[in-house]
């Protein structure tokens, strides 16, 4: 995505990041909201920033399937000049050699994201970056590059934890938000979700991070080392989709390398 054009967006009179909105009875009712919201995404999620209660591995990953072997790219399809199996890993990187001038993604071909969970440990370079694709689509006549919900990933500790629509809606929810999206208008802000900079300091440099997205119906649950980070209810019925591939990116600009290992997939409803 082309965060170069980036502009909040924000007008005057809507809270600002982080900042409560109309006292102490509206803060109830955003609280009364996201209790409910949680209960239809099937899972108990400590908003706020807190971490999520830890649970037995065993408990934790039943029902997950690996969707990497670690060994080769069997079930996956990218550009072999970004991709690669290095060291148990899925590794992409773009050199001085190899710029890009458009996205590239290696998609997941052995299945369909529909209604998910998804664990996955990734590691970015400083000046990386990267997203996990879930629910898109191809773009025609275009070569490896996908439209659709992301789970956004960078080095610089500006974009990790959000929800970007690649080449559609863009800017879904920042880190820290609660969202609700309805068409043609801008993502209203319905809760806050801890202080952005704050949330940002769970992510590790330069090292291994966990992703764990959450994924049922019009909910989306992007959570970074067991903190919830971005939140979006898509009440867009024009635009939203519950069904599409799943890929992972290399992004235009300087060189850099992102890594990912230990995909897990769980599927919460019947899919193909």
């Amino acid at each position: 995505m082309n965060r170069r054009e980036f502009v909040q967006t924000r007008g005057a009179g809507e809270p600002r990041l982080g900042q409560r909105t109309e006292g102490s009875k509206q803060i109830m009712n955003s609280l009364i909201r996201i209790s409910r919201v949680v209960v239809l995404a099937g899972t108990a999620l400590t908003l706020a920033a807190l971490p999520i209660k830890t649970l037995a591995a065993s408990d934790v990953d039943s029902g997950f399937e690996l969707i990497f072997d670690g060994k080769t790219l069997d079930g996956w399809q990218g550009d072999p000049k970004y991709w690669r199996v290095e060291n148990g890993c899925l590794v992409g990187e773009v050199t001085p050699e190899t710029i890009l001038k458009q996205n590239s993604f290696i998609i997941w071909r052995s299945g369909r994201t529909r209604d998910f969970e998804l664990k996955v440990e990734y590691r970015v370079s400083a000046r990386g970056n990267s997203g996990i694709n879930y629910r898109s689509v191809e773009v025609p006549g275009q070569l490896w590059a996908l439209r659709g919900y992301q789970a956004d990933i960078d080095g610089e500790d500006q974009w990790s934890g959000q929800n970007y629509e690649e080449r559609g809606r863009t800017f879904l929810a920042m880190r820290g938000e609660m969202v609700r999206l309805e068409e043609g208008k801008k993502p209203l802000l319905t809760a806050s979700l801890g202080d952005k900079k704050e949330l940002q300091a769970f992510v590790k440099k330069e090292d291994w991070n966990e992703y764990h997205l959450i994924v049922r119906g019009n909910v989306m649950v992007h959570i970074l080392n067991s903190h919830v980070m971005s939140f979006v209810i898509d009440d867009d019925v024009k635009n939203r989709r519950f069904d599409g591939l799943l890929g992972v990116q290399v992004h235009v600009g300087p060189p850099m390398k992102i890594e990912y290992r230990n995909f897990r997939l769980k599927r919460l409803s019947e899919q193909p």
